[in-house]
């Protein structure tokens, strides 16, 4: 519940919401719970899936405040001005946009591929308000919160690690996930032997000494 929590408290108010892929639908109910949206949208390819949501938000559905669609990504599902997945892979989620469309506001929360994500964001000149790590006390995750116009600009490494884990705005837990990726890196290319895969971990290990280095001196 940890992570439910961490995201909640990065939602904010809005007309229209919508949750794709919406799991158990928390992050819905505490959206009409406390009058952050006048209408919502929940969403999962499954039927069975969006089942469980329905059952929790079954006051709202019926007083027409929240509206339950099987849909694949944002395929069918009315324009919102505040769009949430959480829970999916990067590239998962670039391709619901690019076969939907970026939101006036977002907030996102990648499982993997992280990068590939915040770079299609600048390529279609959104604004990360925030981007960084957190950790439910077992697992890291980062989260990127925007807006669809205001271009940004990213450096290379901001797009690898997340710009709020360098710039000293969110510098934990990053350092704690990063010195572990580092420890894990150092630990295989000891035993590495084969020429390419020395190369791309030495080539991970000197990414990570940079960032901690980097988020580091903001402290």
């Amino acid at each position: 519940m940890e992570r439910i929590v961490q995201l909640t408290s990065l939602l904010g108010k809005c007309t229209v919401f919508a949750d794709i892929g919406c799991d158990h639908g928390y992050l819905t109910e505490f959206m009409l719970k406390h009058g952050l949206c006048e209408r919502a949208y929940i969403t999962d390819i499954s039927a069975k899936s969006l089942h469980k949501a329905e059952i929790l938000l079954k006051d709202y559905i019926e007083a027409g405040k929240c509206v339950p669609i099987v849909a694949d990504g944002l395929a069918g599902v009315p324009q919102a001005d505040f769009v949430l997945i959480a829970g999916m892979g990067g590239e998962e989620i670039v391709k619901i946009l690019d076969n939907g469309y970026l939101p006036p506001r977002f907030l996102f929360q990648p499982m993997k591929n992280s990068e590939k994500l915040r770079r299609y964001l600048v390529e279609r000149g959104a604004r990360m308000e925030l981007d960084f790590t957190f950790s439910d006390g077992k697992k890291y995750y980062d989260v990127i919160r925007g807006v669809a116009e205001g271009r940004d600009i990213y450096s290379e490494l901001e797009f690898r690690f997340g710009r709020d884990n360098l710039n000293g705005s969110s510098p934990y837990p990053f350092l704690f996930y990063a010195k572990e990726e580092l420890e894990k890196t150092e630990a295989r290319l000891a035993l590495a032997r084969e020429e390419n895969a020395r190369a791309t971990l030495m080539q991970r290990k000197r990414e990570l000494e940079e960032a901690i280095y980097e988020a580091q001196r903001h402290l």
